[in-house]
């Protein structure tokens, strides 16, 4: 009996050195990635993909033991996609729990200017682990804009110009309730801006657009910014040149001509003395602010200067404004514009 007790007392010791053993190895097997690296599993991806990946990134030193930690964490029956941010010195057990919890990292998405709702969901599909065209379909369904107190034509300016955090896989109705939140944070500090100017954050966006369209100069958009008002206030027609290329959809026009005016469009200001039924774009807080500054002048016109700086002259008299804008053609014409 007491060879079969020190035998057992044996065995189990060795099984503890065992234990301790593969304890001390799981703690010391980590990545060598020198920095801060962040992974994308996309939807669909297999255990392998999921391999490949981390190979591609040197993530992966050894092939086998991630191997044997997955299958006992159960990894590899287990794929959540997302994106991940994998650091330096950080142990294969914590990558596994992290890939099997699902443990993402948030990404930072920044919302630029953007044109029309199929440039957003274009340039968000390449960002996102969405579909463009599921994201385009929602954004243009009445029932779903009718959620957001919005239209297909106004709720792109649900979308500010910003940075946020989000989940890579966020869905695309997750990101338009995200959105959602953002504007109501973003008008609730110019509520009171808003209810002076007697207007709706639709209308208000749609001439920032405008603004923004007319000039990169932020000094000059308050001044731009009291042209349309002074126009839209007497129910003049805002006569935008943006709002023609909007119609046109051609975006890279330098001069507008005549024939182009008479398109008809409910965005041609030219045609139509109302506000357009959405922003042109999605406009710079800079633009927006400048609305809501409601800067008081006589101005009702302005022209781009015929030095080509990007800055403009205003008058508050047509003849003055003739002149202004015949320096202007002249200049186009001598550089042969068109």
């Amino acid at each position: 009996m007491k060879k079969i007790y020190k035998i057992l007392i044996y065995a189990v010791a060795g099984l503890m050195i065992l234990l301790v053993s593969g304890l001390i190895m799981l703690r010391s097997q980590h990545l060598h990635i020198s920095e801060d690296t962040r992974i994308y599993i996309p939807n669909q991806a297999s255990y392998n993909d999921l391999l490949d990946t981390l190979s591609t990134h040197n993530c992966l030193p050894n092939k086998a033991f991630f191997g044997t930690v997955a299958r006992v964490r159960g990894l590899n029956n287990h794929i959540k996609p997302g994106s991940y941010v994998l650091h330096p010195k950080m142990s294969v057990v914590s990558v596994v729990q992290n890939l099997y919890n699902g443990n993402q990292t948030p990404i930072r998405l920044t919302i630029p200017k953007k044109r029309t709702p199929e440039q957003l969901c274009q340039y968000l599909g390449q960002k996102l682990a969405m579909d463009a065209d599921s994201l385009l379909t929602l954004i243009t369904s009445d029932s779903i804009c009718q959620i957001y107190n919005e239209t297909p034509a106004t709720i792109i300016g649900l979308f500010t110009q910003n940075t946020y955090e989000v989940y890579w896989t966020i869905s695309p109705q997750g990101l338009l309730d995200r959105m959602k939140r953002e504007s109501d944070t973003f008008w609730a500090s110019r509520q009171s801006q808003l209810q002076a100017l007697q207007m709706t954050r639709q209308q208000v966006l749609t001439i920032a657009s405008i603004v923004d369209e007319e000039t990169n100069c932020n000094e000059e958009k308050a001044d731009i910014a009291s042209v349309y008002l002074n126009r839209y206030r007497i129910g003049m027609p805002l006569q935008a040149d943006p709002t023609v290329k909007y119609a046109i959809g051609d975006f890279s026009i330098r001069r507008i001509m005549g024939s182009m005016l008479k398109i008809d469009s409910p965005y041609n200001t030219y045609l139509y003395s109302s506000l357009p039924p959405g922003p042109i774009c999605i406009p710079a807080v800079s633009s927006i602010d400048a609305v809501l500054k409601n800067k008081k002048t006589d101005y009702f016109f302005f022209c781009a200067k015929e030095d080509f700086s990007g800055r403009h002259n205003f008058s508050s008299t047509i003849l003055q404004h003739q002149i202004n804008a015949q320096k202007f053609h002249k200049a186009l014409n001598e550089r042969n514009i068109k």
